[in-house]
């Protein structure tokens, strides 16, 4: 009991000194010991790392799971060490309601299909979207909470062991500079006629005293020294690492681009496959016969396809079987025709379209009572059905 109040008296004085000395170099009365130029941007460079990473996790967060009440939700359980339960995506979400309205509405109808169709394709995209968020989280999130949770925090109780090694040292300086001082005036020689005998003794008597109070603080000063100089070696090994944690970043950054443009593709191809058996899906646009769209060549791409005529498609205007020979036989419309550049490559469904190859060029016009999402194509002596979605319309 009695060592531990000795060691008390001597932690509490220790930050008595401490604090004096960090209140004297605030306001200008004590000397500070400073650190040089490149320990200086070395601690510049840790702050400008952690700061940023934080703000890049945190908006990685949002990203990743933009609903704050799930995102608080998570953090809880991983602080109590739980496994976070299995959450449904919004496109998984969106895909459970229309699967629920096409089996009320009529899976037979065409609306029902096509929802049907459209909630596969959104059920994909939400397990896509999962997968995702699973493999940004492991190979980017992980490793930047365990910079800011581990390393960062040595860093940060390194530093302050630093500052409090500092302190002594300032303190150990400021000590010694009194004692010199007080040893100076002390060692002082009085007149011998103008101070009585007694003085001299005195004088003798604190000179020895001041003496050995400056090799206490001479001997106090060189081991605070040393301290502060293998605290400083230690800090700035740590803070020479950042450069080893920026690799390890980069390479977390470039895991997450693979997985967003992997995800991203998944999304292209399922959208692109939604996309084409909506075309191969016969009957699901059918309206009254309107007036011939204005010429091609005054309308752009988009003004082009969004004003076709919503009528049949010219298959099914046709009896069964005899598509291709239609086709083979109509001629360009009234409107003219115009050249168009393939966007993407198209595998042709069945006769009556025409198989596309991307950035080939083809002739393109429409027919009346066309759908609107798809125009006749030409190429050579070939000829057939393409749909507009897979077309740049040049004037």
């Amino acid at each position: 009991m009695d060592f531990n109040m000795k060691k008390l008296a001597s932690d509490a004085g220790i930050f008595f000194t401490r604090a004096v000395q960090f209140t004297e170099e605030k306001f200008g009365q004590a000397e500070k010991t400073e650190l040089d130029a490149h320990f200086e941007n070395l601690l510049a460079r840790a702050d400008s790392t952690k700061n940023w990473t934080e703000r890049i996790l945190r908006q990685m967060e949002v990203l990743l799971q933009p609903n704050p009440s799930a995102r608080v939700e998570e953090f809880l359980y991983e602080k109590l060490d739980r496994k976070v339960p299995s959450r449904v995506t919004n496109g998984e979400l969106l895909a459970q309601y229309m699967a629920e309205a096409a089996s009320e509405l009529g899976p037979t109808t065409p609306y029902g299909k096509t929802l049907l169709m459209v909630s596969e394709a959104e059920k994909r995209l939400g397990a896509a979207e999962r997968d995702f968020i699973h493999t940004a989280s492991i190979s980017f999130l992980t490793p930047l909470r365990n910079f800011l949770e581990g390393d960062w925090k040595t860093i940060s109780k390194e530093r302050r062991l630093l500052q409090n090694r500092r302190l002594d040292l300032d303190a150990c300086k400021a000590r010694l500079k009194k004692a010199k001082a007080a040893e100076a005036k002390a060692s002082t020689v009085p007149d011998f006629q103008e101070t009585r005998p007694r003085n001299y003794i005195l004088s003798a008597s604190a000179s020895a005293l001041w003496n050995d109070e400056v090799d206490k603080a001479e001997q106090e000063l060189r081991v605070a020294q040393t301290e502060f100089d293998r605290q400083a070696e230690v800090t700035r090994l740590l803070l020479e690492g950042i450069s080893s944690t920026h690799v390890n970043h980069l390479r977390c950054l470039h895991e997450f681009v693979k997985s967003q443009t992997t995800y991203y593709a998944q999304c292209y191809r399922h959208m692109l496959d939604l996309q084409k058996q909506l075309g191969r899906f016969p009957g699901t646009f059918v309206g009254t016969t309107e007036p011939a769209s204005p010429p091609l060549s005054s309308t752009s791409p988009t003004t082009a396809a969004a004003t076709m005529p919503v009528v049949p498609t010219v298959a099914s205007l046709a009896p069964p079987g005899e598509a291709a020979l239609c086709l083979e036989e109509v001629a360009p419309s009234a409107s003219g025709t115009r050249k168009a550049r393939v966007l993407y490559d198209y595998e042709a469904a069945d006769s009556s379209e025409l198989a596309l190859l991307a950035d080939e060029l083809i002739t393109v016009y429409s027919l009346p009572g066309m759908d609107p999402d798809w125009l006749i194509g030409e190429r050579g002596n070939k000829k057939g059905k393409v749909p507009v979605t897979y077309l740049e319309l040049l004037s």
